[in-house]
């Protein structure tokens, strides 16, 4: 505890630090697979969280997977701890989120089960290697605005101020290039949906092993394609994104193919706080994720790490069909596992003269995988409005460890948005190496527009 409070401290006091004291010295990355985990976390347990000791890197031996299939639970004999009620929340305010008591209270339906900590984060070597790399040459260029001189892994595995802490968010490792299929569902309060499917695809150039360093990459970080296959009416929207790197060099590009005019136009509203696709007006364009897109609108503010229940190791919630898992009000409680983490808590403050739906943000992010969990999302008038969760679990065919469905509360609304949900999909391709980044163009989103 006292390695715990002695790293916040570093943190905190350096929330202000320009972008050139963004690296740190020799000594302090040394760090980095002693003290700390290949990532940046603390490797030593404490209290109901163990040590960390290599995470699942492979398929463990008690599991039978076949390639292709959907990851079967590791963890599936453990059994709940605790489970957390409106009736019993106050034994656990400490570790509860804003937005989580909320839910609590507002829905005597929602509970949530606690299971044993199980630290089964881990990576590829090559991003191990990159990440050390990184922590001694990684700097913030833009203002904040983007990202120079590291590559592939975590650009900041020891941060020095929320920017960074965000930003590892924003370009930890997801693989190189994949394809997915994924569901979104706006569910009413009576508890009525309609699935949306969607194709996706991303070649995440700062992942590319062949590049040395951010400046290869063209200012481009990621190529994105998203294409509405059902149901039939929005079948055939598709939306292209460029996401560059250093933001404050050239804004996010986007490109939407509307099949009702056969056309391809510049789509500047995906981006901040315009409504996000297939969202049915529940959340915003920059949510999609936890966080997307730059970070200029905020004042970003390390709150320290605490110790948080996060939904992670969700293996059965991925594996439950849609008819189990999406269910009036919220999601089935009984399908999501939580355990006890330590999370990266930081908060984002609208900057005066500064336009945005959300006035404030708190997020916490999983200090093994900088993945952000929930975050509580605040009004103009200061008040709780949504609140967010990135499910989470170890993908150990991969490599990497990541996030799973992601759903947005509206508790001003009673109705809730869950998305990237594959329960019922393909699992995702993370080697899909038959894709070119020459196909990101907005000649070929009019070619997939159709119906």
């Amino acid at each position: 505890m006292k390695k715990m409070t002695a790293l916040v401290s570093m943190v905190a006091v350096s929330a202000f630090a320009t972008a050139a004291m963004a690296a740190v010295p020799a000594e302090q990355a040394n760090r980095l697979g002693a003290d700390l985990t290949p990532v940046g976390a603390e490797k030593a347990g404490s209290g109901d969280i163990p040590a960390w000791t290599g995470g699942l890197p492979t398929v463990p031996s008690n599991v039978s997977y076949t390639p292709g299939d959907k990851l079967p639970n590791p963890f599936a004999s453990d059994a709940i701890k605790y489970t957390v009620t409106a009736g019993n929340m106050g034994q656990y305010d400490a570790i509860l989120s804003d937005g989580y008591k909320a839910m609590l209270t507002t829905y005597p339906s929602y509970k949530m089960n606690v299971y044993p900590s199980r630290r089964s984060c881990a990576f590829p070597d090559n991003v191990y290697a990159a990440t050390r790399s990184n922590a001694t040459i990684g700097e913030l260029v833009g203002g904040g605005n983007g990202v120079g001189k590291a590559i592939m892994g975590f650009p900041f595995p020891i941060p020095n101020s929320a920017l960074e802490i965000i930003w590892n968010h924003s370009l930890r490792f997801r693989s190189f290039k994949l394809t997915r299929q994924f569901t979104a569902a706006a569910v009413t309060r009576s508890g009525d949906y309609q699935l949306t499917t969607v194709q996706d695809e991303a070649i995440l150039q700062w992942s590319d092993p062949s590049k040395g360093a951010a400046e290869d990459l063209n200012n481009i970080s990621l190529y994105y394609i998203a294409n509405t296959v059902a149901p039939a009416r929005s079948a055939g929207s598709v939306i292209l994104v460029h996401e560059t790197l250093d933001r404050s060099l050239e804004p996010r590009k986007a490109w939407q193919y509307s099949p009702g005019t056969r056309r391809v136009r510049r789509a500047p509203n995906i981006s901040y706080d315009n409504p996000g696709t297939n969202s049915d007006g529940l959340s915003t364009s920059d949510a999609f994720d936890g966080y997307n897109g730059a970070p200029d609108r905020y004042d970003w503010t390390v709150l320290g790490k605490q110790e948080r229940l996060i939904a992670f190791n969700n293996y059965d919630a991925e594996a439950a069909p849609y008819a189990e898992f999406i269910t009036p009000l919220h999601l089935n409680q009984d399908k999501i596992r939580y355990e006890l983490a330590r999370a990266w808590v930081i908060e984002a403050k609208l900057k005066p003269g500064n336009r945005h739906v959300y006035g404030r943000r708190v997020k916490a992010i999983n200090e093994d995988n900088w993945t952000i969990s929930e975050s509580d999302l605040y009004d103009g008038r200061g008040e709780l409005w949504r609140v967010q969760e990135l499910q989470q679990l170890q993908r150990y065919n991969v490599p990497l460890c990541g996030s799973a469905a992601e759903v947005v509360y509206d508790l001003q609304a009673g109705r809730y948005l869950s998305l990237a949900m594959t329960n019922e999909e393909p699992q995702i391709n993370y080697f899909a190496d038959e894709l070119d980044a020459n196909r990101y163009t907005p000649a070929s989103i009019r070619q997939l527009g159709v119906r």
